[in-house]
């Protein structure tokens, strides 16, 4: 299994490294890319999960999501992950970012709602943080309830303030059963703090190398074997309690500490930074299709695997079909907002609409 893994991703890289040396055999080097893996395990649960289309819908069933991030240095994230859960099909996308943050965030899409509810310690003086903690949680509590999924950390920044007003939100929203995904400055706060996700198994966590490398030492107290990668990744999850970790590399691997799952189908050469902020935001819808597919599914390959599981391999497969068509078009130009053009395209690929 692992040697024919890596055969298929060698030749993957061949195919790629060919359709940057130009001429004719270009057109023919992606179409080998796009029929590669076109039944793989990735895309067969994408496809199950991913819901139909039909006149009865109405507004909200495909998805509600929310992102918990943005301040004043970092708005692009927020909007990057926000955009691209309305791209793949959620219905209704949310920013709760700091208030400095929202109108540059509003100006890049009217279509996100954008509350600007979340503060900086800057802003603050001591003796208000407790009423002004209190006021924010209130606030993002009305909204809780509402949501399929909540992505904490894009764009969210370390503030130690705002951290410990979003460490309270994911401590509510675990009481409300809305599962979460953590990524970006969201990781660096469960590094600090693992008892936020511990045994809620409704959480992902998607972890950079870097990220990873740090939550390896703060939970199993060494460093990253690359050797044993997939063992290694599966302990860590069950030291957390169960929840789901997707290390992102050259290869995704995904565990619950029950299962691994490695999605390997070739990206983009072309890493520009963005990537991780779509690749949260698709979780998250395909987190919320896939509880609903697990609700309500009859008996298929799918039917006993966990649902937080299911979201990350769909949403790894969409990234990096999106990414590589992107590539062969901007090369070394691309940038992510390519990519997230390109996400429509690729799902439909996978499993179309109609």
């Amino acid at each position: 299994m692992l040697a024919s893994s890596s055969s298929v991703l060698r030749r993957q890289h061949f195919l790629v490294r060919s359709l940057c040396l130009g001429g004719g055999g270009n057109r023919k080097g992606l179409n080998d890319i796009r029929s590669m893996a076109c039944d793989s395990e990735a895309e067969n649960v994408l496809r199950a999960i991913a819901p139909p289309l039909d006149q009865s819908k109405y507004k909200g069933q495909a998805g509600k999501v929310a992102i918990v991030g943005g301040c004043r240095e970092y708005t692009g994230a927020p909007y990057f992950a926000a955009i691209s859960a309305l791209k793949i099909g959620a219905d209704l996308s949310h920013v709760f970012c700091t208030k400095d943050a929202a109108p540059v965030i509003k100006s890049y899409s009217p279509e996100l709602i954008v509350h600007p509810v979340l503060e900086e310690s800057y802003n603050i003086k001591d003796e208000e943080k407790e009423r002004i903690s209190g006021k924010v949680l209130a606030e993002i509590d009305k909204w809780l309830e509402r949501f399929d999924c909540l992505v904490v950390g894009p764009g969210l920044g370390r503030d130690p303030f705002l951290l410990g007003c979003v460490g309270q939100i994911m401590s509510h929203a675990r009481q409300r059963n809305v599962p979460i995904v953590v990524d970006g400055d969201g990781l660096f706060l469960i590094t600090d703090n693992p008892d936020l996700v511990s045994g809620y198994q409704l959480a992902v966590l998607t972890p950079n190398i870097n990220e990873y490398k740090r939550l390896v030492k703060k939970v199993l107290n060494c460093e990253v074997n690359d050797q044993d990668a997939h063992q290694e990744l599966q302990l860590l999850a069950k030291q957390i309690g169960g929840v789901t970790i997707m290390r992102k590399g050259k290869s995704d691997l995904i565990s619950d500490g029950d299962i691994v799952k490695s999605v390997s189908q070739y990206g983009s050469p072309r890493r520009c930074g963005g990537q991780g902020d779509i690749l949260s935001g698709s979780v998250a819808v395909f987190v919320s299709w896939a509880h609903q597919h697990s609700s309500g599914a009859g008996v298929d390959s799918t039917s006993q695997m966990n649902p937080t599981v299911m979201g990350c391999m769909a949403g790894s497969i969409l990234l990096r079909k999106a990414a590589l068509l992107a590539f062969a078009s901007k090369r070394r130009s691309t940038l992510t907002s390519d990519i997230i053009e390109l996400l429509g395209r690729s799902l439909e690929e996978i499993s179309p609409a109609c």
